[in-house]
């Protein structure tokens, strides 16, 4: 088959909002690499490919031969032959690495960032990198490479940490303890003890003493100070939520989940304080979406500012994404809350089925595939 290799461009300034069309990929029952793109099923690949990986503007692969290429709004784009040895996606970004060398794909255009790097951290917006060229730890935002800090100790490794709370750091110097990065923030402890936040290009400097724990979600990160206060900084500013630290909390999109220390179950969302209840839940946070068990035992969402009803127990197991949530459920249907409604997807059964942002995709047998997107079965 002959493809055409198409570069798609997008020219937008720093902060412009990317238009992002939901995409989902599987491998029909000819062993072909399909996409499915806003309703439209395209083959983009004969073979199997090695390895794939879903954003919500881009699906990078290695095709059967290795080379690296990238999905996006209708055209493939060929990065390169064989060199790429990692990749990785979020919402508008694609980072990958060819060798030690780093790059970025936004919008259709290639931004090296790195001849020689040790490690990175990708959000939807920023890359945090470590340049062992010049022993700086470095941010790309918005089309942007500025320069985070320098150490003595340029060989030590950068430690990124991917839970959700990190409780009672190890602080060494000549490195970063901590780090996390999340859609358009990153937050750090760097080797002073001092907590800083790189914010929409700018590094902001939250606390001189070391913090005890932290979380980082759009626009918003939450961390215990060294006195054991419990803060935000949301959008720019800082705010104390709690004296005592809570017993648990996690960061979304805008938000912030989290059990006082006196017991409520609480949910910080667009700069207020909404208080859910006096209980200790099990709770999950995945963007916009805040899922949990309430008090008498039922299955509920927390979905910008307002909460709904999913079932009357809480279920072993469920995915959470951007705007969605998805489970099945004790009748075996396979239902999704997508903002504000609740829809039964299929009552089916299903071998496997997937959470891409806001798609659904399923499978029946062996490479017998569905999407399901807003209300509607492709």
């Amino acid at each position: 088959m002959k493809y055409v290799y198409t570069l798609l461009a997008i020219l937008c300034s720093i902060g412009s909002k990317v238009m992002a069309q939901p995409v989902s990929a599987y491998t029909n029952f000819q062993n072909q690499f399909m996409v499915w793109d806003n309703g439209i099923d395209r083959k983009i690949e004969s073979l199997l490919p090695v390895r794939y990986d879903i954003g919500r503007v881009a699906i990078p692969y290695l095709d059967n031969t290795r080379n690296f290429k990238i999905y996006s709004k209708g055209g493939v784009q060929l990065i390169n032959q064989g060199f790429t040895s990692d990749f990785k996606v979020t919402d508008n970004l694609v980072a990958y690495r060819n060798n030690n060398a780093l790059f970025v794909w936004e919008n259709g255009t290639t931004t090296r960032l790195s001849n020689y790097m040790s490690t990175y951290a990708v959000g939807d917006s920023v890359v945090l990198f470590f340049d062992n060229v010049r022993s700086l730890y470095k941010a790309y935002y918005g089309g942007n490479i500025v320069e985070i800090e320098s150490f003595l100790g340029g060989g030590n490794t950068l430690d990124i940490d991917t839970s959700v709370v990190n409780d009672g750091l190890s602080i060494a110097d000549g490195q970063l303890p901590s780090v996390k990065v999340s859609d358009n923030i990153a937050a750090f402890v760097n080797y002073a003890n001092r907590f800083k936040v790189f914010y929409k290009g700018e590094l902001n400097e939250l606390e001189t003493y070391t913090v005890t724990s932290f979380d980082v979600g759009r626009n918003v990160v939450p961390y215990v100070d060294a006195n054991r206060n419990f803060k935000v900084f949301y959008k720019g500013e800082v705010t104390e939520l709690e004296s005592f630290t809570p017993t648990s909390y996690k960061a979304g999109d805008n938000l912030v989940a989290y059990v006082s220390n006196d017991g409520y179950f609480k949910i910080f969302y667009n700069g207020e304080t909404n208080t859910v209840g006096y209980f200790n839940p099990d709770y999950k946070v995945g963007d916009n979406v805040v899922a949990y068990r309430d008090a008498s035992g039922y299955f509920k969402v927390f979905y910008k500012g307002k909460i709904y009803t999913l079932d009357a127990y809480y279920p072993q197991s469920y995915k959470v994404a951007y705007n969605s949530l998805a489970y099945v459920n004790t009748a075996n249907v396979l239902r999704v809350f997508t903002e504000g409604d609740i829809f039964d997807v299929t009552s089916a059964s299903v071998a496997e089925w997937r959470l891409d942002y806001d798609v659904i995709q399923y499978r029946f047998g062996q490479n017998m595939y569905k999407v399901f997107y807003k209300g509607k079965t492709f």
